[in-house]
């Protein structure tokens, strides 16, 4: 069977779980061929060469090996080197890297890429490796928003979803499941204005949009957090994330 290699891919890895006594499976998100599924083979082994590499929330450049057509869609790790560039995450960095990792798990389907989604990922993770302080919410917010725009899941934000009534600048609005935006009720908890999210969905239009809804999200996080979590979970199904899950048990203690 003919087998071609990937070479010295730009990666991540998202998650890892057992193959064997000594192998891992890997799945990663790439730059080019989106999230892909690698046996590790032997990296369990204390004198294995990858076991100080593959770790997540690290750049790497992965090589690989494809067999023809048929064949499983996991594939077998040949190289991996890091690439550099920061240290690890740590604290609430750690844990919001693990929830962008389980988004991205749940989420991507395997071998659809996602070119300008992995390099906003890639900037957002060198955030988290830095004392990022209160630019933390904004971030994950900016990555979220940017998340559901890429995979069509996020309506426009300019207008009324199921009406198509324009937006007034100074009337709530929400966004939920199966509704989209709509007008703010009593009850609900967050909302923003027509004007906020008309400048929001600009920023997302824009021809480089990360720095541009990064800003657009300063003033607006807190308000956006509720709705954008609730969103991701309806798309995500169930179980709860499990990182969201972890994030509400130690903010309670």
């Amino acid at each position: 069977m003919a087998v071609k290699r990937v070479n010295e891919e730009p990666a991540y890895i998202l998650h890892r779980y057992d193959w064997s006594e000594s192998s891992l499976v890997l799945e990663c998100f790439t730059r080019h061929r989106g999230r892909v599924a690698l046996v590790a083979k032997g990296v369990k082994k204390p004198t294995s060469n990858f076991r100080p590499v593959l770790l997540a929330l690290q750049p790497l450049r992965l090589s690989w090996g494809i067999a023809g057509e048929g064949a499983s869609d996991i594939h077998t790790l040949k190289s991996a080197e890091w690439f550099g560039g920061h240290t690890m995450p740590v604290g609430a960095g750690l844990l919001s890297g693990l929830y962008l990792n389980e988004l991205l798990m749940r989420l991507l389907a395997r071998e659809d890429p996602f070119a300008n989604l992995f390099d906003i990922y890639a900037g957002v993770v060198r955030v988290l490796a830095t004392d990022h302080g209160e630019v933390l919410e904004p971030v994950l917010r900016a990555f979220e928003l940017l998340l559901l725009r890429e995979l069509g899941l996020l309506p426009s934000l300019a207008a009324q979803t199921l009406s198509l009534q324009p937006l007034q600048p100074a009337t709530r609005y929400v966004l939920v499941p199966d509704a989209g935006l709509r007008e703010a009720h009593g009850q609900d908890r967050a909302g923003l204005s027509g004007a906020q999210w008309e400048d929001l969905e600009q920023a997302l239009s824009a021809a480089n949009p990360y720095p541009a809804v990064l800003r657009a999200c300063v003033l607006c996080a807190a308000e956006l957090k509720v709705q954008l979590r609730t969103l991701l979970q309806h798309h995500c199904g169930q179980p709860v994330l499990r990182t969201r899950q972890l994030m509400m048990d130690i903010q309670s203690l």
